[in-house]
């Protein structure tokens, strides 16, 4: 809700705005029918059925009749009417998509229309009261979807807006919004040569080239040092299993639409795993555990595929293979507290240690349909309550958006340009120990069901590697750049002292590239900042003859001069530390 009286709540603002931009696109394009118009992240979008795809001059003239019927200040009124007035009403508009909407609501719900002048839409609203009020808007951009996102529906055309209190707001997100084009680590991946999708493979299927690998790599590497240092056991999984363990699972059940359909092997139906679980509850029952085994941790950098579908499939932020910092803790429940306590001080230590240090976190609560006892449910709530007041985390309360199998904590990072992205996780799960039976001993000699707790730190390696080249714009840190120093040699007679420096940072862990082409040391320069390496060293005659380097930081037009010794303590240090820092 908005702080200020005067203003309209964000969500109410844009739906109405939703609606607004349905009712021009109606009345420039007779014959296009409605269908959504949700509220998403800082706008909205609706989805209309036509045969032409929408243009930008559309988008502008959509626009146009949109500040004319804002200004007409027509007044927004809802009515309630029967099922059977309602389907009535959209067969007569030509509507079906509208009939079908109705017909999915479940029949005890009301149905609802918003009217404003002689335009009205099916909707739950809640909607401001006049189309005045609707002042600082912007129309986007389009895209193809299709009808309920699945693919055997029809092809529907998405216009995309946003919409907010004041121009001023507008005007700051539109800014956003331009800076973030330019850290699109779609375009960033393809300039710095990190990434790619082939058609050949397949969407959502990501390669990694040797400098994006290299960046994983050192992402892998410190992940693996700080579970070992906090008592994780590393396993490894196997990236397929028998349909049966997935039925017994649930996710036949539950999660079906997002698996990839079965394989037959040798007369077995298997299927590539959606998640790790299971496999990490079947390494714990290989044996009899005892409470002096508890805790177990373990974590697995597993790779998972999962059947998104292709509208929805975005860089490497939604993918259809993607590897999980997946760890499982089984514990007793005396043990929950403090180990969702350790949970959350490493999720801090991570993810400052890569440059995120301000956060939304999210506690949900109890669904309607949930597994477990009220008193289970209450405890595990509680735990991760106390926790975060532990380590004095600010959360807000998710009523009822707990996962049917237990209460979660959710944290999203806040980016350099002030947007949030979901990334942690720690959930705990009533249903996957009963479903597999699994136990330890207590202190009085009888099986117990251990605590499970699921829990992810950077959520997935693609999905944060995405965040990561957005929020430094492709300008890593030092400790995770993939080409640390570039060598740069004047001219060809400054090559030898290149190769010697090189094989000198080399054999010191140093990351780094020489440039030998015959192009003047300007260009070398340019390129380099391009590719955004942190360090340049520009190598001539008065180098070579003192055996120093010209050092230049990416960013900087300042060129020091360094022995290799004192650049070198730089670099240790820069790393060592992992110092996060802008660059001047």
């Amino acid at each position: 809700m908005s702080n200020n009286p005067n203003q309209v709540d964000l969500e109410t603002l844009r739906h109405s705005c939703a609606h607004l931009m349905a009712q021009a696109v109606q009345e420039l394009f007779p014959g296009t029918q409605v269908t959504i118009g949700p509220v998403i992240e800082d706008g909205f979008y609706y989805d209309f059925s036509r045969d032409k795809a929408f243009v930008p001059e559309d988008l502008e003239k959509i626009q146009a009749r949109m500040k004319k019927i804002a200004a007409e200040d027509l007044k927004i009124v809802r009515t309630e009417i029967s099922r059977e007035e309602a389907i009535k009403k959209f067969n007569n508009m030509g509507e079906k998509f509208k009939v079908e909407i109705i017909d999915a609501i479940e029949s005890d719900q009301p149905i609802s229309v918003y009217s404003q002048g002689d335009w009205s839409d099916l909707c739950r609203g809640p909607h401001v009261e006049s189309t005045k009020q609707i002042k600082a808007f912007k129309l986007l951009h389009t895209s193809a979807a299709y009808w309920r996102g699945d693919e055997r529906n029809p092809v529907l055309q998405r216009i995309y807006g946003t919409a907010w209190n004041t121009e001023k707001e507008l005007r700051v997100y539109l800014k956003r919004l331009e800076e973030a084009k330019k850290r699109d680590h779609r375009k960033l991946g393809k300039e710095l040569d990190l990434y790619s999708v082939s058609d050949e493979i397949g969407p959502g299927l990501i390669l990694w080239h040797p400098k994006g690998a290299r960046i994983r790599h050192l992402m892998e590497d410190f992940w693996k040092k700080e579970h070992f240092k906090n008592g994780y056991e590393m396993v490894i999984s196997p990236h397929t299993a028998k349909i049966d363990l997935w039925k017994t699972s649930g996710h036949t059940e539950f999660y079906k639409e997002n698996m990839f359909s079965n394989m037959d092997i040798e007369g077995k139906e298997y299927v590539m795993k959606p998640m790790n679980c299971p496999f990490h509850i079947q390494i714990y029952k290989t044996k009899l555990r005892s409470y002096r085994d508890l805790p177990i941790r373990y974590a697995e950098l597993g790779t998972v595929y999962r059947y998104e579908r292709s509208g929805v499939l975005h860089g490497l932020l939604r993918v259809r293979g993607f590897t999980q910092d997946d760890a499982h803790l089984f514990c007793r429940p005396s043990q929950i507290e403090e180990e969702i306590t350790k949970v959350l001080e490493l999720i801090v230590y991570i993810l400052q240690s890569f440059g995120f240090f301000e956060y939304k976190i999210y506690l949900s609560t109890k669904p309607d349909k949930y597994v477990g006892s009220d008193e289970g449910w209450e405890t595990a709530t509680q735990a991760l309550e106390n926790a975060l007041n532990t380590k004095k985390l600010d959360f807000e309360v998710d009523p009822g958006e707990g996962v049917f199998y237990g209460p979660k904590i959710d944290i999203k990072i806040k980016d350099s340009i002030g947007r949030y992205w979901q990334v942690s996780t720690v959930q705990v799960d009533f249903n996957l120990p009963e479903r597999f039976d699994i136990s330890y001993i207590e202190e009085d000699g009888q099986r117990h069901q251990p605590i499970m707790l699921h829990r992810a730190l950077m959520g997935s390696l693609e999905r944060f590697f995405g965040c990561l080249i957005e929020h430094y714009a492709g300008a890593f840190p030092l400790w995770l750049a993939p080409v640390q120093v570039v060598l740069l040699p004047i001219t060809d007679k400054h090559a030898d002292y290149a190769h010697e420096l090189a094989q000198r940072f080399e054999e010191l862990d140093i990351r780094v590239e020489k440039d030998l082409r015959n192009e003047k040391i300007g260009f070398k320069i340019r390129e380099a900042q391009l590719q955004k390496i942190p360090y340049m060293v520009v190598l001539g005659d008065k180098e070579m003859d003192s055996q120093t380097l010209a050092v230049r930081k990416r960013r900087s037009k300042e060129t020091r001069t360094l022995d290799f010794e004192s650049f070198l303590e730089e670099l240790k240090s820069g790393i060592d530390s992992r110092l996060i820092e802008s660059e001047n």
